[in-house]
Formats: C-alpha cells, structure tokens, sequence
C-alpha cells in the first residue's frame, strides 16, 4: 500500500519470505502507471507498518511482470546492485542454516519455505494478495547436495589485486613470460586490466583457514593477521591486550584458486627457507614451463603468477603451454548424458597408459581441443606392440649367441662419430643419418613446443624407415641364408640396430615412458656415470646434448637410399600388376652408371630379399654398355625409376603365359557378360525415358568402366 493513501503497488514474486527485507519497490522512470507514485513510501506488508520509498530506475522492465520490482538488497544480486546505487539499507533476513531470523518479527525461527507458505497465508487473510499461478523460473542449487542456495549478503575477504595484477600483466608484455599459443596474449591482457578485488572466502569444511583472529569472545570489528596464532597473540598483546586475550581463527578458508596459487613455491618449502642456499626452493624455483589447458588460463595460471611476483619477486615460470580440452571422437564436449564420457582407466586397463598418452600429446596442438579416437588409441597400442617386436629382433636375433662382455661392447655411450660412419655401408649410412635428422628436427620441435609435431615424427620413423626397411635389411647380414655372415657386416649391423633403438627409445621416452624404460633396459649399455642416481632411461642423456654440435649425417647416402627404395618399389608394384605369386622369385636387370651402379650393386642381397627376387638371375649392369645389350633380348617389363636408373623385368619370369592366358580369357567372357547386359538395359526405350536421369548416367559410367577394361584384358591377350 502506498503510505497516507488507499492506492496499492501490484508486486509479483516467487519468494514471499523476502518481502521482510525489502528496502525499496523500483518502477521505470517513463511507466505512466506509476510516474505519480515515484518519492512517495510504500507499506511493506506484515511488518508491522514499516515503510519504504518507491524509486525509479531503467533497469526494471515494464513488460515484465506487475511493472513494479520489490528492491530486497540483502537477498538478490541485481537488486544488491540498485541497493548500492541508491544507497538502500540491507537487511538480512536469514540465519546460514536457512532459518528466519530476528528481522522478520513472528517469522522469526521458521524454516524459508515454512516462512514462505505462512507469510502468503496471512497476506491471504490480510486480503493483500491478488492471485497465485504457476511460474518458471531457474532455481539454482548446490551442485553436491542439491539444495537451492540463497543469496545471503555476508562479510567476505578480499585481495586486492590491481598492483599484483598489473606486475602479471607486464610479465607478459615484457616477455619474461611467454604465452604458447601467443593468440591467448590477448586474454591475459583484457582480464589483467579490467581486474577486481578478489573475493577469496569460502565457507567450505575443507581447505587452508584464512590466518586472521578475531580479538574477544564475540564480534569482528577488530582482527589480527598472523601467521599462526602465537604470532597473532604477540601482536595482540603489543596492541594493549593481556597475554589471555581471547583469540577466535576466522572460520572461512581460502578460495581454492588462491590456495593452488601458491603451489610454485609454497610446495618448495616457502617461507621458511627463502635464502636458504641448495633449498629446495633456491633449486628449483622459479620453473620453466607450466602445461595446462587454456580453460583456466586465468583462474589458476594468473593467480600463481600474481602471487608468484608478490611474494617471491619472481615469475613461477618462463612459459605458459596451453593445451586444448578433450573432446569425444566427433569433437563434441564429453558428457555423461550423451553417454560419450572416456574412461581413462578404462581405456588404460585396455589399451595401456602409454598409448592413451601418445594419443594425447600428439593428438594437440597448442590451444586446440583434442578429439580423443580410441581407433587412434588402439593403433598407438599396436606401435607400442610394434616396438617391442623390434627390440626382441634386436636382442634376441641380432645379439643371440654372443658372450656377456660382447654384448656390452655395443652399449650407446654418445653419439656416433664421423670417423665410424665412413665405415658403414650404404643401408648403415642411410639409415644413421635420417636417425640424426630425426634427432634434430625432434629438438627443434619440443623447444618451440610443437610436441605433437615431434612426437609424431618419431613414429613415422620408426615404423616406416626403421623397421620396414633397415631392420629387412639387417637379416641379410645377419643370416648366412639371406646372404650374410661376413664378421665386419654383422658387427656393423648389430652395432647400428642398438644404436638407431637406443637412440628411437631417448626420443619416444617423453611420449611412452613405460615401455621405452622397460625396453632400455633390455639393450646393450654403457656403464652406469659417476654423477648417475640410478642406471635410467628417464636419467639418461638425451641423443643431442649439444646444439652446436650437429651429429653426422649423409645426404648423399640418403637420396642413393631413396633410390634403392624406389628401385624396390617399383619391382614390387609389377609384380603386384602382373599377379605374380607372392612365393615366386623372378629374375631382374637394374642399368645405372657410375657411383650408384656401384653401390646398387652392393645391395643386390637387399633387393634380393625385399623384392623377392632370384638370386641367381639379378644383374646390375652399367647404362649403355654391351652388357646390358646382351642381357635386354626378351620381352621385358621396363620399369623407368628415376633419371639413369631402370630396370628390366623379363616376362617370362613374371608370367606362365598358357595359365596367364586362360585367366584373362576366363576374365573376358565375364566382362562381355557384363557389358552385354548393361548395354540392353541402356538400349531399352523404357530404361532411358523413365529412370531418374542420375541413375541413367551411373549405367553408362558402369558401361565406358567395363568397355575400358575389356579393352585392357585384350591388349593383354595380344601381347601373349
């Protein structure tokens, strides 16, 4: 009601209870319905006659509602706000445990929604209620125990910021911290410059109590901040207190961002041994790097740098890497409901804990979120697999037989020499220096925090140029049958097949610690350092320890390789085209000049075994000479690898021609078939007008496909 009048304020709410700690009703300054009404004072209802002004401001909504909002300070965000703005009075009108308080007159001791349904009855009987109906609205609630939580305004503890947050913001700008992604720069600098006190109370049951007492048996106007209650009783004692001075710890703790905050260097022993030479803190305060998502950037990342400059004087790190968040395969947000949630131990009882990490770190790229694919999972899972195999060819193939101290003589103390190198041959060479490209490139790529990047690279060596191709090789020299045996060539593939697994394991060590430890220590090694704690993969050298000290390699050697490679290949790709039993060895003439005829042929051992080819019948032959006339008579396959360098395939060795010929005749009269059948479907007159016009032109693609290679099959036959 308003004051002194019979008119009324029509007022709608969800919480009646409130209405005991209403200061104001506010209207908007241009609602022709209550313009007269602004200045005057309303009757807040059974209060017992209390008054409040009516007021006017553009944040109510016209539309909304009754058009008139009860301003309750003590219990409503928004209406806090206009509180402070017009300078209302808050009353609270709630005890913590969610009872009425003294505030609220009769209600005093009644349960909030008790309250709620007893203050609406006696409005009711009061006649001051004009109708109830149902409305929707979000309540919130806690998120542990499911209860609707009630604004309460309390007294809190806060940090200001603005000096701390201004040495973290020129941390950055300044570049004594580097943000990777550099795009997030933006974001630390917009939250550090529009930056509040912060509110850092929390009534938890759990966590660091905030370090101030309160002096007396009851109330808070006068507190000591200590840290430990003898220091707060000296102070209060040099404040005129008696030493028996009653000391209360505030009961609040500290908000969990500013407890993990101090993480840098609290868990380093701080404050108690600042200056203390080889502390912990002294050695490994401030870090280097700090790995985490992007998602708290702020909330934690910021706070530890704030505090970090605050109270040590120094940035807790160099770098922040900032990694994406893991999302399902599809790159939706992992959720319970969706039923999409990975389990980590889950997938880690089932694929192991190397492969689940691989799968992250070279899933990432800095600040972009990870879409977590258990097929990428399981492929991890069978290179891990895969690893192993090699290291058991290794050790139980390549270093079988051989006495203790011979076995260690293979032992990887440091990179391999230029001296050592020129020894090897050309499959030894290759293979070393794209080892040490590898060792390189890796670097490079983990200093500039590019770790999928490295990581990935890794693999693909490993896989495809290790163990497809150098680890084949190596039985040539190893075994007698495949060519092998000479001491020199074995000892020199032993050595390089340690070396390249010993270096591959440094490298991949990061990525999958627990398989490569566990290998390591099956390999040759050298005797354990002086300085060494524990003989340890993890604790071991990394392959390049100095970076002005690039470890050998041999371009060279390396596109000689490639030649070798895509000599193998292409034999490989005729025989797969000309159907040729993979059981069958066929006879090959590879022409080349000069230096590559020369170390071709070197390897005709190694094309032997990996293009199955007979030992007896493969020749390499300069270009142009009167030996590769002599050899080029029959009818061959000519296989053009790169400039200088061909090879020729006998087609009698590839082909049975009488069984060649029955199969394509066979493969004919099928296509015939085929093509006779499709060719009256597009004739008929019905087919042509009736059918959709896409499915027309999918028949006579089917029909020109079918014709094409018909005409293959019979160029085939011709050549027979």
């Amino acid at each position: 009601m308003v004051e002194g009048t019979d008119e009324f304020l029509p007022v709608a709410t969800t919480r009646p209870e409130t209405i005991m700690g209403d200061t104001a009703v506010c209207v908007h300054p241009e609602d022709e319905r209550y313009k007269m009404l602004v200045g005057k004072r309303a009757v807040v209802p059974m209060s017992g006659g209390r008054t409040i002004p009516i007021i006017a401001d553009d944040y109510v909504d016209m539309e909304f509602g009754t058009g008139a909002l009860k301003i309750t300070p003590g219990h409503d965000p928004n209406d806090y706000a206009i509180g402070k703005k017009f300078d209302l009075p808050i009353i609270n009108i709630m005890n913590k445990d969610g009872s009425m308080n003294s505030n609220t007159g009769k209600y005093d001791g009644l349960d909030r929604f008790a309250a709620r349904e007893q203050i609406w009855a006696d409005m009711e009987a009061e006649d001051l209620t004009i109708k109830a109906e149902p409305h929707m609205q979000r309540v919130p609630r806690s998120q542990r125990g499911g209860e609707v939580i009630e604004p309460l305004v309390s007294s809190q503890w806060f940090v200001k910021t603005e000096g701390m947050g201004a040495k973290a913001l020129k941390a950055v700008q300044d570049g004594s911290i580097k943000i990777v992604p550099s795009r997030f720069d933006k974001i630390w600098y917009n939250w550090l410059t529009d930056i509040h006190d912060w509110c850092v109370s929390r009534q938890l049951w759990w966590g660091h109590r905030i370090p101030v007492w309160y002096v007396g048996e009851t109330g808070e106007s006068e507190y000591i901040v200590a840290r430990n209650e003898q220091e707060a009783r000296q102070k209060a004692v040099q404040a005129g207190h008696s030493e028996d001075v009653i000391l209360r710890q505030e009961e609040d703790v500290l908000d969990t961002w500013f407890s993990s905050g101090l993480w840098p260097f609290a868990t380093l022993g701080w404050p108690g041994n600042e200056g203390v030479e080889n502390s912990d803190l002294a050695r490994f305060y401030p870090a280097t790097c700090l790995e985490t998502g992007y998602d708290i950037l702020f909330f934690w990342v910021a706070r530890m740098v704030m505090m970090g400059i605050e109270l040590t004087g120094k940035s807790p790190f160099d770098v922040v890497y900032l990694h994406g968040l893991v999302r399902a395969a599809d790159g939706s947000k992992m959720s319970k409901t969706k039923g999409n949630v990975i389990d980590p131990l889950d997938t880690v009882s089932e694929y192991g804990a190397d492969s689940l990490r691989y799968s992250l770190v070279t899933g990432v790229t800095p600040g972009q979120d990870i879409p977590l694919n258990m097929e990428k999972i399981e492929a991890n899972r069978n290179f891990a697999n895969k690893l192993w195999n090699i290291c058991k060819f290794v050790t139980s193939n390549a270093l079988k037989d051989l006495k203790e101290d011979e076995v260690k003589a293979f032992g990887v103390s440091g990179p391999m020499t230029q001296a050592e190198f020129e020894t090897l041959s050309l499959p030894e060479r290759y293979i070393v220096s794209e080892c040490h490209s590898l060792v390189a490139s890796v670097t490079a790529d983990i200093e500039k925090y590019q770790l999928g990047a490295a990581g990935s690279k890794v693999y693909e060596f490993l896989w495809d140029k290790f163990a497809d191709w150098y680890v084949e090789i190596s039985k040539t020299r190893l075994y007698e049958g495949a060519g092998g045996g000479g001491a020199e060539e074995v000892k020199a593939a032993r050595r390089v097949l340690v070396y390249i697994l010993d270096t591959s394991l440094r490298l991949l060590h990061p990525y999958m610690p627990y398989v490569t430890e566990q290998l390591w220590h099956h390999l040759p090694r050298a005797e354990k350092s002086k300085d060494a704690a524990a003989h340890a993969l993890m604790l071991s050298d990394w392959p390049q320890m100095e970076d002005d000290v690039p470890l050998v390699t041999s371009a060279e050697a390396v596109n000689t390789f490639g030649c070798f490679q895509a000599l193998t290949r292409s034999i490989r790709n005729a025989r797969a085209e000309y159907n040729v039993e993979p059981g069958k060895r066929i006879s090959a003439i590879v022409v080349a000049s000069g230096g590559l005829k020369s170390e071709l042929e070197k390897e005709i051992k190694s094309l032997v075994a990996l293009a199955k080819l007979d030992p007896e019948k493969v020749f390499v032959v300069e270009r142009d000479s009167d030996e590769a006339a002599a050899l080029i008579t029959e009818k061959s396959v000519q296989l053009v690898v790169q400039d200088g360098v061909e090879a020729y395939l006998p087609l009698s060795g590839l082909i049975d021609p009488e069984k060649e010929r029955k199969r394509l005749e066979k493969q004919q009269e099928k296509l015939q078939k085929e093509i006779q059948k499709l060719s009256g479907r597009l004739n008929a007159k019905g087919f042509v007008d009736k059918a959709p016009a896409d499915v027309v032109e999918k028949a006579k693609a089917e029909l020109a496909e079918l014709e094409d290679q018909a005409k293959k099959v019979e160029a085939s036959l011709e050549s027979l």
